[in-house]
This record gives C-alpha cells, structure tokens and sequence, in this order.
C-alpha cells in the first residue's frame, strides 16, 4: 500500500512540475522578449543613474586604433618634368586613440552636450615601421599657399614665389613620418602667420594630424533616450547648429544621426546608420549588406553606399557638395580654409576609373579599402531581425588629395 501511495505521489509531482514547466516555458516565449528589451532600453539610454553603462559610454573602455598609411612617392623628380606619378603605400603605422568626454551637462528636454577629447599613442608592436621612417610627399604648404594665392595682386604672388626659393620649400618634402603626423618647425609657417595672418589653420609646428591630438571635434548634443529610445545617440545640434552652412543645399547641409559610435538599439536589415562626421564637414549614412562573422560572433555588415562620393552628375542629390569633380573625390575646401583638400576612399576604391589612370601604384579592393561597420545582432525569443549595438568596428580612411 505504502509503495501504490509512494508511486502515486511521485506521479502527481512529476504532473504537476511538468504543468508547472510548461507554463514557465509558455510565460517566458511572451514575457522574456519584454523583459530582454527592458533591460536593453535600461542600458542604452545615457543616464547618470545607469552606473557601469554611463561609466563607459562615458569614459569609453573599448581601445580604438587609427591606421595611416602614407603613399611614397618613388619619382618626384620625374613628376616635374610630365611624368605620371609612382607611389608605394607605406604602414600602417598604429596609433592608439583614448577617448573620453568631458564638460557633459544634461537638459531638460532629454538631451546632453558633451566634448569628446582624443589622445594617439603611437603602437610600434602593431605598426609596419616605425616613426622615424622618411617618406616622401607632396608638400601641401607649397602647394597649397600656391592656389590659395591665385586670386591676389602680382606682386603678392611674386613675393610668395620668392619666399618658396629663399627657404628652399618645393613640392615635394622628404620627412620622418612622426614629423608628418604631429608636426614639424617650417620658416614658411612662421613667415605665412606672420606676413599672411589667417591663411594657414595652425600657428605652431604644421603636420596632417597636429591638431587632432589632446582635441575634441566639437560639442555635441545627443538624445539620451530617457523619453524615446529610438532617438538615443541621434544628434540633436553640433557646435549649437542644427545644419551647417558648408554647402549650397539644404539637404547636404543637414545634420543627421549619431555621432559615429553608437546607434539606437532594435536595427533591422533594413535600417539604415546615419552620422554626422566633423572631419569630413557632412552627414554619411552606411546601408546593410550582408550577415557574417567577426571572430566567431555573428555580424551584420553596414556599408557606405557607392553614391556617398559619386558627383551630382551622376547622383542628382550630391548636387549640392558640388562644384564636383570625378565621382570618387568630395572636395571639403569650403571647411578647410579654402585649401584644395579632397576626401575619397583610400586608392581611389569605387571612384570614377579616369582617377586610377592618373597614379600609377594603386591597388583598390573592398576588404581593405571599403568604409563599414560590423555590428553584432542580438535576437530576441520568437522573433527575428532584431539587434542591439554591443560593438562595431570601423575602417574609415581619408586620403587628403591635392589636385593642383
């Protein structure tokens, strides 16, 4: 009798613990998604009150690297006399970027302003050579001051050519790469801010990167996500503007999406990330392409689209960056002190064909050459298609091209 009772219990239990499964089971296909979203909302939305998600958005913890590559010129002598120029890319050379905001004040209509400091570290362990490496290129201070004096009297011109010769600056320069990147003492620089005050951005040492280090690009104002996390990240002013003025329309003057390091959560295929790029003086905005892996974690690959360079003749709504050249370059001139510096993929990727015949040594392909963005998808129970932002890895390079 005890063991009918026994086995009679041990039947109810094991019932009622599989009833008891089966509606756990069923409560969680329905209420886990919610719960899951939630939490992510919790962790996305930019609030003191958040701890550890606002430490790191925040002082950001992930380590960011910049590679720069130079492209050498072998035949600058050659160059003078009509020939086409040869180049050999050298690098990279790897710089680690810290990257923490300051001066954050938070506003009543569920906004904050911030600036966003930077500091390079050069990796040499990371890096194909080493900063004292001397490459030679075109020498923008010449170059430049030599079109950005086109439209002054005679005789100022004649001074400035006399200037070149006097501190024997020619087209081309021969420098360490550090010097390059961080600056370098030139009589012309100190003559130029002296007789031209103005004409040139930097007073001091003149180098690519001498104003990006210990900088910031400016003061955002992003959507916290507190009353909508749809609008988390999405810039609402940069530098107190709403759209700027670099451009000759409407559209190409708008200031859309985020800042360029996170998006609102809960992106599908078929969104789109759209960011405003200080450097490049415009909004950009990458599209899905395809799913994939990164280091064994699942992937959606995001992408510049190939109109994001291409010229108004051959996408209508770029009219505006124009006056154009070939498809492939964006001049940014009219953000740069009038200077004639061009923005394009490296090696001229996806540009106008015509561009690769004018360079010999240039060697475009889309894995190393390709602007995007690798975001991890976070899929929520019972349905599909649906991420968050954990991470994402970019590969954007300029090439600042001097056509002159």
């Amino acid at each position: 009798t005890r063991m009918a009772v026994s086995k009679s219990t041990l039947s109810i239990v094991l019932i009622v613990l599989g009833g008891l499964s089966v509606l756990f089971g069923t409560v969680l296909v329905f209420v886990g998604p919610i719960i899951i979203d939630d939490q992510i909302v919790k962790n996305v939305e930019i609030n003191p009150n958040n701890g550890l998600s606002y430490t790191m958005w925040k002082d950001i913890p992930v380590p960011f690297f910049m590679s720069v590559y130079f492209f050498h010129i072998v035949n600058p002598d050659e160059i003078l006399k009509g020939e086409k120029p040869t180049v050999v890319q050298r690098g990279p050379y790897v710089y680690r970027e810290k990257r923490w905001k300051d001066n954050i004040t938070f506003h009543d209509n569920h906004t904050v302003s911030y600036k966003e400091y930077r500091q390079y570290f050069f990796e040499e362990s990371m890096s194909v050579g080493n900063e004292s490496d001397l490459v030679t290129i075109p020498n923008m201070l010449v170059l430049g001051a030599s079109v950005m004096m086109e439209n002054m009297p005679f005789p100022v011109r004649m001074l400035l050519s006399a200037t070149f010769k006097s501190f024997e600056e020619g087209p081309f320069l021969t420098k360490p790469v550090g010097e390059l990147m961080w600056g370098y003492d030139s009589k012309l620089v100190d003559f130029l801010n002296k007789y031209f005050p103005g004409m040139l951005p930097t007073s001091g040492k003149f180098g690519l990167f001498a104003e990006f280090n210990n900088s910031n690009a400016g003061q955002f104002t992003v959507f916290t996500g507190q009353d909508d996390i749809r609008k988390v990240h999405m810039v609402d002013s940069w530098n107190g503007l709403k759209s700027v003025n670099y451009w000759r329309s409407e559209q190409c003057n708008m200031i859309n999406g985020t800042a360029g390091q996170m998006w609102p959560p809960f992106m599908t295929k078929e969104s789109t990330m759209p960011f405003y790029s200080p450097d490049a003086c415009r909004s950009m905005e990458l599209v899905y392409q395809r799913p994939g892996m990164s280091r064994g974690i699942p992937v959606y690959r995001f992408v510049a689209p190939k109109t994001l360079f291409a010229n108004g003749a051959d996408y209508p709504p770029n009219e505006g960056f124009c006056p154009c050249r070939q498809s492939g370059l964006l001049s940014v001139r009219t953000c740069r002190h009038n200077s004639p510096v061009f923005i394009s993929h490296p090696h001229f990727f996806e540009a106008d064909p015509v561009l690769l015949d004018t360079v010999n040594g240039l060697r475009p392909n889309e894995d190393e050459h390709g602007l995007f963005i690798d975001i991890h998808p976070v899929r929520k129970p019972g349905t599909q298609n649906k991420n968050s932002i954990h991470f994402f890895k970019t590969n954007i390079i300029y090439n600042k091209i001097l056509n002159i």
